[in-house]
């Protein structure tokens, strides 16, 4: 699988209620905008991805954003080290 899907689909991305709260505290953001901050994120040309399973996996800034990859809802995100 190759990343041009994720990213051709980009506009579906998106996330649940729980999924913007769980974001924000895994990754201490102070934005509203979980859903942008996350596509940002994945569109960098220094952004890892790659497709495990039924996810999507995008590695970048010592951020890990994972991304089911039928509906396209990112599950979680959370720094690595």
């Amino acid at each position: 699988m190759n990343k041009e899907i994720l990213l051709f689909n980009i506009d579906k991305v998106h996330t649940t209620k729980m999924g913007i709260d769980r974001i924000k505290k895994n990754l201490k953001l102070d934005t509203n905008d979980v859903v942008e901050y996350c596509k940002n994120k994945i569109l960098d040309k220094d952004c890892n991805i790659y497709k495990q399973g039924k996810n999507w996996y995008c590695e970048i800034d010592n951020i890990k954003i994972t991304i089911n990859s039928y509906s396209y809802t990112i599950i979680t995100a959370h720094t690595i080290h």
